[in-house]
């Protein structure tokens, strides 16, 4: 409102500026212009040539013209917000450095993150790196211990260091699980044909024996021979086992004697002779009247006895290729089963269960080896 009283003083003061202002005087009479019928000039001045406002302000009437207040208010408007302008123009530079430093610490920020990402990113890294040298070293240890040489000589007949586990507690027993000739087997569809007839030359010899931990067994003194297919082998010592490691079309019997020879070109044969429940035998119990008192000492009797005693009168056979049937498990062996069994007291077989009421290695595959066997 301020606005709109000062500018309507100022119209006044400069119309009555204009009024006070002598009128101009020509430097030349100027040609008559036509008036008009009602005596007045074309451009609707009074014919004294003064403008209307000023004619009246002279005669004391002024005659001012309503003035447009919506173009005066439009001005103050202007003018107002021109005066104002500088006013929001600070809040609008603070508010733009605002935004700045925002922006400044955003960015400050998300470097601050970046850094701590790739902070992060490199442990992980170095800890992987760590975690896999440490496998790797696990793994060249367990690949070291399973190729390191293993040298144990205890097993048994069970459990952990049962016949399942030979192969494990000595290197030089691979073959008890990795061959594919090993022994005992069932002796089963046996190819009957001629075979020649075994020449036993046994006889009375020194001998002694101990009780190994696995079986009793017997060494008996040099010079007792088996000759077959034109190969003679020399008896080195006999022992047991309980049950018979043998099947004959899957049955056993409740013992059998394992003798064990070895030619001049150290090629080994094994013979086995089955024994059954029946009569009392020589040769069995020349042995157990020996026995040791303790495992692992050796006894040496000062009498003799006689191999002859544990052969059947029928020397029918089967034969095959094997192995030994306990550690190392050695392959190669000539096995020759006699078919007809022997027999043993049942007292003579109960005091050994006493002493192993297990010790068979169990039947092995046979992986299509021939059998034969006596017609």
């Amino acid at each position: 409102m301020r606005h709109l009283i000062a500018l309507l003083a100022c119209s006044l003061v400069m119309a009555s500026a204009s009024a006070s202002d002598p009128a101009p005087k020509p430097s030349k009479p100027a040609a008559v212009e036509a008036k008009p019928a009602d005596g007045k000039p074309a451009d609707g001045r009074p014919a004294n040539g003064r403008p209307a406002n000023v004619e009246a302000i002279l005669k004391g009437k002024p005659s001012v013209a309503k003035p447009d207040i919506k173009a005066l208010a439009a001005a103050a408007d202007a003018k107002t917000t021109a005066a104002s302008a500088p006013s929001r123009a600070a809040p609008a530079a603070e508010e733009d450095q605002s935004e700045v430093d925002l922006s400044v610490r955003i960015a400050e920020r998300l470097a601050q993150l970046r850094e701590q990402q790739a902070a992060r990113a490199a442990a992980a890294a170095k800890a992987r790196k760590v975690q896999e040298a440490k496998r790797r070293k696990e793994a060249e240890a367990a690949i070291a211990a399973a190729n390191k040489p293993k040298n144990g000589t205890h097993w048994s007949y069970e459990g952990e260091y049962g016949p399942a586990n030979w192969s494990n507690i000595n290197s030089a027993w691979a073959k008890c699980s990795t061959g594919n000739r090993q022994s005992p087997i069932d002796l089963r569809d046996g190819i009957k044909v001629d075979l020649e007839q075994i020449a036993f030359d046994y006889h009375p010899s020194s001998f002694s024996e101990i009780d190994n931990g696995h079986t009793i067994q017997v060494t008996v003194g040099g010079g007792n021979f088996l000759t077959v297919g034109n190969q003679t082998y020399e008896l080195q010592q006999f022992h047991f086992h309980r049950p018979s490691e043998e099947k004959i079309n899957g049955k056993g019997t409740e013992m059998v004697i394992h003798f064990v020879h070895r030619s001049f070109e150290g090629k080994l044969l094994v013979l086995a002779v089955l024994l059954e429940r029946g009569r009392a035998n020589s040769l069995i119990q020349t042995v157990w009247n020996h026995l040791p008192l303790e495992k692992q000492q050796t006894v040496a009797p000062s009498i003799v006895l006689d191999p002859n005693e544990a052969l059947p009168e029928k020397r029918e056979y089967f034969t095959y290729m094997g192995s030994l049937t306990e550690p190392p498990c050695t392959e190669d062996v000539l096995w020759i089963v006699m078919k007809q069994p022997m027999q043993a007291s049942p007292a003579q077989m109960a005091l050994f269960s006493r002493l192993y009421p297990l010790n068979a290695r169990p039947v092995q595959a046979s992986n299509g080896r021939m059998v034969k066997e006596s017609n």
